[in-house]
């Protein structure tokens, strides 16, 4: 896979000095409500939902390589204000947020008055593609299409895509534990063909299968299937189990992780100043161990198979950039 130029600095920006990514993720919106006061959602401000990410950033995120953020709630603040680090690697999403149609046949869009050139624009280091996917859903194909189109438009604009497949039963049940494993397989190896730069893959099994054997087949097929640079996402499990998971998954292959629930999650419905000293603490001490594993185990972005490449460069290259 050869990439431009753009793409390999992005990724570079998003990973450790060693190649690794520890990612934290809080492109959260809607369900970021639920967090801040179960209660009553819909009765958090858009202000309350700021200060929350803010103060994430400010105090969490420096442990980690990279921040996965989104546009309506945040991002421009952390930039404006000086709360994220020049250094720190930035993936901006592109998808609006939940999804259109019935649960059982859903379509992703892009978030109304945004995009990847803007993305580009305002100085992110990626962007990030959520789609709810499922191979045998009556939406499988039009959910392909729409894939294939915005890594188009991440190949223009020399921007590395983070792809975020996230699998449901299209016959409005739960996926069973094998069925999951089949379809993140099965799904990873319909998508990234379509342009993905990395795979945000959801762990192959839920949270109540605990079999290690299972794990590891399970995480080895995953990374075969992908045929890129991948991390795990830590779906909202408790961040012991995500360790585990995360262990396991760069084991295996993965390059690293890009988890937030189970990192910020229990500060969420604190008051200021014990939801800071959560942060500044426990926070912190998850996303460092999570960096410890990954670092350990995981498989730096520019070793894994199916890496983007960038032919070598010979004198007058720039010409024909």
């Amino acid at each position: 896979m050869t990439v431009p130029l753009g793409v390999m600095r992005g990724l570079d920006q998003c990973a450790s000095a060693s190649g690794r990514f520890t990612i934290l993720a809080l492109d959260h919106r809607q369900n970021l409500r639920r967090e801040l006061r179960p209660s009553d959602p819909d009765g958090v401000s858009y202000g309350e939902l700021v200060d929350f990410k803010r103060a994430v950033v400010r105090t969490a995120a420096p442990v980690g390589s990279g921040i996965l953020l989104d546009p309506e709630v945040g991002v421009a603040q952390v930039i404006v204000d000086g709360s994220l680090p020049g250094s720190l690697g930035l993936i901006v999403a592109v998808e609006a947020t939940g999804f259109l149609g019935e649960p059982t046949a859903r379509r992703s869009r892009i978030l109304s008055g945004w995009g990847v050139d803007r993305i580009k624009r305002m100085g992110a280091s990626a962007a990030k593609l959520l789609v709810y996917y499922h191979p045998d859903s009556p939406t499988a194909g039009e959910q392909e299409r729409f894939v294939a189109e915005v890594a188009t438009a991440c190949g223009e604009a020399d921007l590395a895509m983070f792809l975020e497949p996230l699998s449901y039963d299209p016959g409005g049940g739960q996926l069973a534990p094998e069925e999951r494993r089949r379809v993140v397989v099965e799904t990873a190896r319909r998508l990234v063909p379509l342009g993905a730069t990395v795979l945000k893959a959801e762990f192959p099994y839920p949270a109540d299968v605990t079999d290690a054997r299972r794990w590891r087949e399970a995480c080895l097929e995953l990374n075969e299937a992908a045929g890129i640079p991948w991390v795990v996402l830590s779906g909202g499990v408790d961040h012991g189990t995500f360790e585990q998971q995360a262990e396991a998954a760069c084991a295996a292959g993965a390059s690293g992780i890009l988890a937030g629930r189970s990192i910020w999650a229990d500060a969420a419905p604190l008051a200021p100043d014990p939801r800071d000293a959560f942060l500044a603490g426990a926070a912190r001490d998850r996303l460092q161990r999570l960096a410890d594993i990954v670092e350990r185990h995981a498989t730096p972005w520019r070793m894994a198979r199916g890496a983007p490449t960038a032919p070598a460069p010979t004198e007058g290259w720039y010409a024909s950039y």
